[in-house]
């Protein structure tokens, strides 16, 4: 159990978390509405694609959110991830998502 987060299942989906499900909730709920739409679940941002370098071949780097979506009140795409806790690695990766994607930004939803 990473974090003393507990794994939740909501629509025959595991969440890593009861903050992430809960908030998957709410994005369903949102998106019934018509607040949002094109609600996806774990989109992919590549951060650093595949390269080499002396021979050696390095694996791209990504970055996994918990969510994205259309808000149709912002009118535009929402990334959010749900953090109990930021790691290092988060926080890194959070930098390098904001540099590569300048039109995004990350919303982080807390307890």
């Amino acid at each position: 159990m990473k974090y003393h987060n507990i794994k939740t299942k909501v629509d025959n989906i595991l969440f890593d978390s009861k903050l992430e499900a809960q908030r998957y909730r709410e994005l369903k709920l949102l998106e019934e509405a018509g607040v949002i739409k094109d609600l996806q679940l774990q989109p992919t941002y590549e951060l650093i694609p595949t390269f080499k370098k002396d021979k050696k071949t390095y694996r791209k780097t990504t970055y996994k959110a918990d969510f994205s979506y259309y808000d149709n009140e912002l009118k535009k795409i929402v990334v959010e991830d749900t953090k109990g806790f930021k790691t290092e690695t988060y926080k890194l990766k959070k930098k390098m998502f904001e540099y590569q994607y300048p039109d995004l930004s990350i919303k982080e939803i807390t307890k």
